[in-house]
């Protein structure tokens, strides 16, 4: 689990002054930790310092001259008017389009796709599905192929950001809110009003940085091993590949083809296996469900901040009061998740590999830096571990590659993506552990069941239908009746 749960990451702060922290060198580089990710709250000089144009946080916390508070009160005014969810996600969109523009480390800026870089990923994920074809019975999920800037992943991927992180959220604001006592909270309906508007606020500051700094990163729309993007797009970002492959000494075009390859399988998956998002997405709010948030903590540092000496909260939330506590609830949706996502990342692993093996001499070179990126816990995955509080690491990888590459050798590779139509049919954590006693045990059959379940439905549906039928001989009977009474 995150050391660092959803809203109270730790990103770089800004020079105590702004002149002077130039002087020291400290150039907007990584400082204490910030918990709410507001760079320069409650110092001096941090309006002045690096990075303060970029942040509207840093202006609005700055030093306060008595020209600027017309301005700043403004901006909180603004800041304050937000009445939606948990979760300001208008300002999220804004700070990501933001933090994509500024460009990564690297000096690499956000460019507009080419017709060009379009036609190669189209191509790309074309033959992708081509051979994919013969290594699995799932059918294409990809009904369009689409080259994203940076810039069009944020857009795309935001709803379902959203869909993620609004549980997690919630569960901590309420956390926050019921820090008042009883008798306070019901004489303090617009306070709590606006502590709500200003962890929007800070959640969606949060949000933004991070899924800005993760667009610079991704090559896909299924890097975290969820769906990010909207149903049946398979998606590339060109430029964030290009920097992927510069040190992998493979050619472009095979790494292109490589990532198309996972890009494609993981939308047959997700396309033909109905119940396998709501099963991951349930996962993430399961766990959400289980955040317990220690406000006495909160309480000890609300009756005795002095407001002279505002890093004394900054100390108190980083020495974990948002800390989540590990509870029943959590653990069973975390190996819930864990091994679900074990699953469908060793599936992809499996299927890419039979399908690139024969055709590209980097296969073996491009599973082995996609497994550790994956199982070591990459930059995506450590993004989303700072978001929601928990980490999206496939830790059983390997060994569920093993698994299913076994099964196609017993089963064939019918028998293997057969078992993706119920869930209860899938391998659990404990088979990851004997796969040979998973291929060798007799599955459960789910046909007799459905065949019973299916006449008993047609029986059920004749039986009203004569029921229906009688109905109607009994109202004709009785007009008929009605008639020869007239005459």
């Amino acid at each position: 689990m995150s050391d660092t749960p959803f809203g109270f990451g730790l990103p770089p702060e800004e020079p105590e002054n702004g002149d002077e922290g130039k002087k020291k060198g400290n150039q907007g580089g990584q400082g204490g930790p910030n918990p709410f990710g507001f760079p320069g709250m409650g110092l001096p000089g941090g309006a002045g310092g690096p990075g303060a144009a970029d942040n509207p946080f840093a202006a609005m916390f700055g030093s306060m001259n008595p020209n600027d508070l017309g301005a700043a009160f403004q901006q909180i005014g603004q800041m304050l008017s937000y009445e939606g969810g948990p979760v300001n996600w208008d300002m999220a969109k804004d700070i990501a389009r933001q933090t994509v523009a500024q460009g990564t480390a690297d000096g690499v800026k956000d460019t507009s796709v080419g017709v060009a870089e379009k036609s190669a990923v189209e191509e790309a994920v074309r033959l992708a599905d081509h051979w994919l074809d013969g290594v699995t019975s799932l059918p294409s999920g990809a009904t369009t192929a689409v080259a994203w800037s940076r810039a069009e992943w944020v857009e795309a991927t935001l709803p379902v950001w959203k869909e993620l992180v609004d549980p997690v959220a919630e569960r901590v604001g309420a956390a926050m809110g019921s820090v008042l006592p009883e008798e306070m909270q019901a004489m303090a309906g617009p306070l709590l009003g606006m502590m709500r508007s200003m962890g929007g606020a800070m959640f969606g500051q949060q949000i933004g940085q991070a899924v800005g700094a993760l667009a610079g990163e991704v090559v896909g729309s299924t890097d975290i091993g969820l769906p990010l993007g909207p149903a049946g797009k398979a998606a590339l970002l060109p430029l964030n590949i290009e920097s992927f492959g510069k040190d992998l000494g493979v050619p472009a075009e095979e790494v292109r083809l490589y990532l198309a390859l996972r890009e494609a399988a993981h939308a047959r998956l997700f396309a033909h296996v109905p119940w396998l998002r709501s099963h991951l997405f349930g996962a993430v709010e399961g766990y959400a469900r289980g955040i317990k948030v220690d406000t006495s903590k909160l309480e000890d540092v609300v009756g005795q901040l002095d407001p002279s000496n505002p890093e004394q909260l900054q100390e108190a939330l980083q020495g974990g009061m948002f800390q989540p506590q590990d509870t029943p609830e959590q653990k069973a949706a975390l190996a819930r998740l864990e091994t679900a996502l074990a699953l469908v990342e060793g599936w992809v692993d499996a299927v890419v590999h039979e399908a690139a093996k024969p055709r590209l001499t980097s296969a073996d070179a491009m599973r082995e830096t996609m497994r550790r990126r994956r199982a070591s816990g990459g930059p995506a995955e450590q993004t989303f571990a700072t978001l929601v509080g928990l980490e999206l690491r496939p830790r059983r990888l390997r060994d569920a590659s093993r698994l299913w590459a076994s099964l196609t050798d017993a089963r064939g590779v019918d028998g293997r993506d057969g078992l993706w139509e119920h869930p209860d049919m899938l391998p659990a954590a404990s088979d990851l552990d004997d796969p040979d006693g998973f291929v060798h045990r007799e599955q459960l059959d789910f046909s007799e069941i459905d065949k019973m379940l299916g006449e008993a439905a047609q029986k059920r549906d004749q039986g009203k239908q004569d029921e229906q039928g009688k109905q109607d001989e009994q109202g004709d009977g009785e007009s008929d009746g009605e008639g020869e009474a007239k005459k």
